[in-house]
């Protein structure tokens, strides 16, 4: 568990080392590192300190993540049409994505609040855990470049691992427009299973033709594990 830091204009080099090993990442300059941990609130509260929000990172690393996670959506589905990139794109970098990749690193409790914020719950607040995330991802660029940026989020930020792995196709659709065929089919998706923390849940899906089940799938999110299911379904199908 990594230490919360103290109230004071700096952050302590245990704690600082602790992250860096937790993300991955060695700092050059470790300054930038605390800048992007340092909530509004707290530069607030700190001012006589010259303490800086972490708020023109976090407008940087917005820039930095979303070309980032393009390049990489790009080169690793050459064949994705463009209106899939952008909707995987979209779902890579949303709000709730980036809050669950802050928890899993417990970057919550390395981050710089006010007392008011503190109060109010601010380490666990997604805005604030995905705005944190985007101003580490920028110091890190300003630190080392695209490539220790490309690395991390290409091992760690949802639905991966790995980007390469993610295809193309839309297996629910593709699923439907198979049974439609038919007249007198009716799919259906039920969660069977469910398992891990709330940031890290894991669904397990059947999908049912006519009251049958065709196929599973497991995934980190429901659509996810919906599409796997839909997969595996449409591999059943074909080898019938």
């Amino acid at each position: 568990m990594i230490l919360r830091p103290e109230r004071h204009g700096y952050m302590n080099e245990f704690l600082l080392n602790e992250l860096q090993n937790t993300l991955g990442y060695k700092f050059k300059d470790p300054a930038l590192l605390i800048e992007a941990l340092t909530h509004s609130s707290y530069a607030n509260e700190m001012k006589k300190s010259g303490a800086v929000s972490n708020e023109r990172l976090e407008f940087l690393g917005d820039s930095v993540l979303g070309m980032t996670v393009a390049v990489l959506i790009y080169k690793s589905n050459p064949k994705m049409p463009e209106g899939n990139m952008t909707r995987l794109r979209s779902e890579l970098v949303c709000e709730k994505s980036l809050a669950a990749l802050a928890m899993t690193f417990g970057l919550g409790e390395c981050l710089l609040l006010g007392r008011g914020e503190e109060k109010g719950g601010g380490r666990k607040r997604p805005s604030i855990l995905a705005d944190a995330v985007e101003a580490v991802l920028a110091a890190m660029y300003l630190d080392g470049g695209f490539d220790p940026v490309a690395q991390f989020i290409n091992k760690h930020l949802t639905p991966c691992p790995g980007l390469g792995q993610i295809e193309s196709s839309d297996y629910k659709t593709a699923l439907q427009e198979m049974i439609q065929e038919k007249s007198g089919q009716s799919l259906s998706y039920n969660i069977i299973d469910e398992s891990g923390p709330d940031h890290m849940k894991s669904f397990t899906v059947e999908v049912r033709l006519n009251g049958v089940c065709i196929g599973s799938g497991t995934g980190r999110s429901k659509k996810e594990s919906e599409q796997s299911a839909a997969k595996a379904a449409l591999g059943n199908q074909g080898n019938r």
